[in-house]
């Protein structure tokens, strides 16, 4: 699919059919996430497949009781930073920012492969680190960062996208030209997430 494309169809999926993913489907989305930039080429990711139905609800139940919808989700992914690998490099500030950041430019990646592939997905970021560490067995230095729900499902409840100068501003912040001809429009009614 034309890369334009990939990122306007793709959108957060939280209704799942019961069909399954098939294992090559799912490791190139995982390479996808692999393929992300990261801080000093550290590659401090560490995904956790959680495909099994009886592990998949343990995992669901220790995430907030609005995201039980993730229970249909015929595989899940917790992305984790090793920290250690992290912090070495940068200290604190790679342990708390880059950390963060480098898994996030994975999970990105990997919602953008899925849509590519025709695979539903959704990025969650609400759970109880503790809880997740522990459905997973993540020793503690390697710290969740996102859940994500992978299937094949349907958009439920799309949400319209505010135009880009709604977000954009010259120079310093509040800044925004006059000239709305400057930035392209984005179409409204395309949904947001």
């Amino acid at each position: 699919m034309e890369f334009g494309k990939v990122l306007r169809v793709r959108k957060s999926v939280r209704k799942f059919s019961s069909k399954g993913i098939s294992w090559k489907v799912l490791a190139r989305i995982l390479e996808a996430g692999t393929l992300a930039p990261s801080s000093g080429n550290v590659q401090n990711w560490v995904f956790v497949v959680v495909a099994d139905s009886e592990r998949r609800k343990r995992l669901v139940n220790s995430l907030p009781s609005e995201q039980g919808w993730a229970a249909d989700a015929p595989a899940l992914i917790v992305v984790a930073s090793d920290n250690e690998q992290v912090k070495k490099l940068y200290g604190e500030r790679g342990e708390k920012v880059y950390a963060i950041q480098n898994c996030a430019a994975a999970v990105e990646n990997m919602l953008l492969c899925a849509a590519d592939l025709g695979v539903g997905s959704c990025w969650i970021g609400y759970f109880d680190e503790k809880k997740v560490a522990f459905e997973v067995d993540l020793p503690e230095f390697v710290r969740p960062q996102a859940v994500i729900a992978l299937g094949y499902g349907e958009l439920v409840d799309e949400k319209g996208r505010e135009p880009l100068q709604s977000f954009v501003f010259f120079e310093r912040y509040g800044n925004k030209r006059r000239d709305v001809g400057v930035l392209p429009l984005v179409k409204r009614g395309v949904g947001r997430r």
